[in-house]
C-alpha cells in the first residue's frame, strides 16, 4: 500500500482526535484535516453525562487537545463544518461551506446521533449528546423542580443522578421491568434500580409513554399509555442513539448497524477506515461482530486504525470497556454478555453494592465481567476473558480465590 500524503478524518470527537495523533506518532508526514461539526475543539462525551454535567468540570477538563497541539502537529481542525457528500472514486469530500477536500486515505469517526421522539418539538424536550445540549439540561435543575426522564438506560441514569444531586423531583419511565436489564440481566440491573430509589427517584417502570402534553410550545407533563400523566418543568429523552451512516450509504459502503468494517477497521473501500460509534467490528477475540457505543473504543481504535492505513496491518483486539458514575456507585465494565445476561455469577454484596458480576457463556468462559464499588481488578479479571477460561462458577463467587488462579 502506498504512502499516503493528504489524509481526512470526519467527525469532531474523541475518535477524530485520537486518530490525528496516532498519524502523528506513526510517521505520517502528509496533511490531516479534521472536518468537525460542532463548532469546539474536539472533546470526551462522558463528563457530559456525569462531572460536567453536575457541575464539577469545565468543557476545558473534558477537551482531548488545546488549540495549540493541532497548530504545533500541522493538523488541520476545521469547526463548524460538515461534510456533505463522499466520491470514492474521484477521493474527495464534499462540505456544506461549499468546499471539498482531497483524500488519499479517510477515516471515518462521525459517531452517532440520538433517537428522538417523533413529532414532539418544544424547548424543555431535551436530549443528550452534545455540551450545549448538557447545559440545557443541567438549566433545569433545581429545588422544587420537576424533571421527567424517558428511558432508563445509563444515559438516562446518569442524568437522573446529577438531577437528584441538584434537588430536582426526578421521575424515570422504562418500558422494561427493570432499567438496564437487556444489558445488566435483571438481577444485577436490580442493584441500580434499588440505588435510584434509594436516593428518592420516582422509577416507574413496566410503562409506556402515550404522549409528551406540550401547551403553549412547552412541554408540561408525559401521559403514560394508562391516562396518568406526570407533571414536568423539564423532560429528557434518554432512548438510545443510531449510527451517522447516511453519508457512507450514499456512497456504497457496506453498512448493517453501523459501517461494516474488517480486524484492522477498513471499510468496504480500501481507502477509507472507521473509527468509534459507527464502526461495526468484526472482533478478532470475541469472533464476532460488535458495534461499542462507549469512550474506550473511540480512545483506542484510533492507533490500530492509524498504523493499518499507514501500511501496518494492526487487529483492534481490545475488550469493550465502559465506566458509569451514580450518586457514591461507581463502575466498569469489560468484555460482552452478548445474550448471556441472565448467567451470572456474583462475587462480594450485592445488597452493598460492592461486588464484581461476571457473565458467563454455556460452556462456563466468563464473556463480561463489572466491578462495583470494587477497584482496580479489570486488568486481572481480561485475561480471565480473552483466555477463554473454563471456569468453576464457585471459585469464581470466592473473593479468596485469585483471578490468576480462576
Amino acid at each position: 500500500m502506498s504512502t499516503p500524503s493528504d489524509i481526512v478524518i470526519i467527525g469532531g470527537g474523541l475518535a477524530a482526535a485520537k486518530t490525528a495523533e496516532a498519524l502523528r506518532e506513526n510517521g505520517h508526514t502528509g496533511t490531516i484535516t479534521i472536518v468537525a461539526a460542532e463548532n469546539h475543539l474536539p472533546y470526551e462525551r462522558p463528563p457530559i453525562s456525569k462531572e460536567y454535567l453536575a457541575g464539577t468540570k469545565t468543557l476545558d477538563d473534558a477537551t482531548v487537545h488545546p488549540a495549540e497541539w493541532y497548530r504545533a502537529h500541522d493538523v488541520t481542525l476545521r469547526t463548524g463544518v460538515t461534510a456533505t457528500a463522499i466520491d470514492p472514486s474521484a477521493h474527495t469530500v464534499a462540505l456544506d461551506d461549499g468546499t471539498s477536500l482531497p483524500y488519499n486515505r479517510l477515516v471515518l469517526a462521525t459517531g452517532s446521533t440520538v433517537r428522538r421522539l417523533p413529532g414532539v418539538s418544544a424547548d424543555n424536550v431535551l436530549y443528550l449528546r452534545t455540551v450545549e445540549d448538557a447545559d440545557a439540561i443541567a438549566a433545569a435543575f433545581g429545588e422544587g423542580r420537576r424533571l421527567v426522564v424517558v428511558g432508563g438506560g445509563w444515559i438516562g441514569l446518569e442524568v437522573a443522578a446529577a438531577a437528584r444531586n441538584a434537588g430536582t423531583e426526578v421521575t424515570v419511565l422504562e418500558r422494561a421491568d427493570v432499567p438496564l436489564g437487556r444489558i445488566l440481566g435483571n438481577r444485577v440491573a436490580q442493584v441500580f434500580a434499588d440505588l435510584h430509589r434509594a436516593h428518592g427517584v420516582d422509577l416507574r417502570t413496566g410503562v409506556e409513554v402515550d404522549e409528551i402534553v406540550i401547551e403553549g410550545g412547552r412541554a408540561t407533563g408525559v401521559r403514560l399509555a394508562g391516562g396518568e400523566t406526570i407533571d414536568a418543568d423539564a423532560v429528557v429523552v434518554g432512548i438510545g442513539v443510531t449510527p451517522m451512516t447516511e453519508l457512507v450509504q450514499s456512497a456504497g459502503l457496506a453498512v448493517d448497524d453501523g459501517v461494516l468494517v474488517d480486524q484492522t477497521l477498513r471499510t468496504s473501500d480500501p481507502d477509507i477506515w472507521a473509527v468509534g460509534d459507527i464502526a461495526n467490528h468484526d472482533h478478532p477475540v470475541l469472533g464476532r461482530r460488535i458495534r461499542v457505543e462507549h469512550w474506550a473504543t473511540a480512545l483506542n481504535q484510533p492507533a490500530a486504525a492509524a498504523a493499518s492505513l499507514l501500511g501496518t496491518d494492526t487487529p483492534f483486539t481490545n475488550l469493550p470497556y465502559f465506566f458509569s458514575d451514580q450518586y457514591d456507585l461507581g463502575c466498569e465494565y469489560v468484555g460482552h454478555a452478548a445474550g448471556h445476561e441472565e448467567n451470572v455469577v456474583v462475587r462480594g454484596d450485592l445488597g452493598a453494592r460492592e461486588f464484581v458480576a461476571f457473565w458467563l457463556d454455556d460452556a462456563r468462559h466468563v464473556v463480561a465481567a463489572m466491578n462495583v464499588n470494587v477497584w482496580d481488578v479489570v486488568d486481572a479479571i481480561r485475561p480471565v476473558i480473552t483466555e477463554r477460561r473454563v471456569v468453576d462458577p464457585a471459585r469464581l463467587a470466592d473473593p479468596d480465590v485469585p483471578y490468576d488462579e480462576l
